[in-house]
């Protein structure tokens, strides 16, 4: 963007940018997901399922989410043996859900197993290919650049279509997962608290690491002013 070029946020984002923000819907009440989803979806293309509200209101919740015009990321990060996983990722397939966790530390058969059960439910009502993620170490745990390594190649191996990771693990993820989307959690403007991130980062920062997706959540919706907060957070990828 040129110097004197300028854009209001505060009607909401630009599509390119609300397409790289994931809001984490970590509430465990379907209502006070939609209400959080209605007031700050002009910012967020992604609503992100995970195992609170997913436990709360089931299969339930990725259909109402995507109802609203949000493409939907449900983390729900399996791990079982491979008939277990591709049997479970095939019912969130045709559930409408976009994105799918699965973790590599189960190994190349495991993720593989989910990549073709979501594949397969997709594919079954008629929805678009989704993307099956591996979920490599977590932005709550220490760096460990050896099992990083091991599971980018596991997601390689499998087929996924992209990976979790931290945004200080991003260089070894566009090198040794050349193509795949790259998801970004525990993203924490400057001066909001971490929480029980180990490995935050700013949304400015992670962009700039090469992140396709940022997954934002409490600094969001716990924020005294939301939509202050969302408007801050889509003008650092402006």
């Amino acid at each position: 963007m040129a110097a004197d070029d300028t854009i209001d946020l505060a009607a909401g984002a630009p599509p390119e940018v609300r397409a790289r923000l994931a809001l984490a819907l970590d509430v465990d009440d379907l209502v006070e997901a939609l209400r959080l989803v209605r007031v700050l979806r002009p910012w967020f293309g992604v609503a992100k399922v995970g195992l609170e509200l997913y436990s709360s209101a089931g299969p339930d919740a990725i259909g109402a989410v995507a109802n609203e015009g949000l493409d939907v990321f449900a983390d729900l990060k399996f791990l079982d043996i491979p008939t277990t996983v591709e049997k479970a990722a095939r019912v969130v397939g045709t559930l409408g859900a976009r994105y799918l966790t699965v973790h590599t530390r189960g190994g190349v058969e495991h993720l593989a197993a989910g990549v073709e059960g979501m594949a397969a439910g997709a594919g079954a009502v008629g929805l678009p290919d989704p993307v099956v993620l591996g979920v490599t170490v977590l932005t709550s745990e220490s760096a460990d650049p050896a099992a990083l390594a091991e599971r980018l190649g596991v997601a390689v191996r499998a087929g996924a279509g992209g990976v979790v990771c931290a945004a200080s693990d991003l260089g070894e993820a566009s090198r040794l997962a050349p193509g795949l989307v790259r998801v970004v959690p525990g993203i924490r403007p400057a001066g909001v608290e971490a929480h029980d991130q180990a490995r935050p980062a700013t949304p400015a920062a992670a962009a700039a690491a090469g992140a396709d997706l940022l997954v934002i959540g409490r600094a969001v919706t716990r924020a005294p002013d939301p939509v202050a907060a969302a408007v801050a957070v889509a003008a650092e990828l402006v």
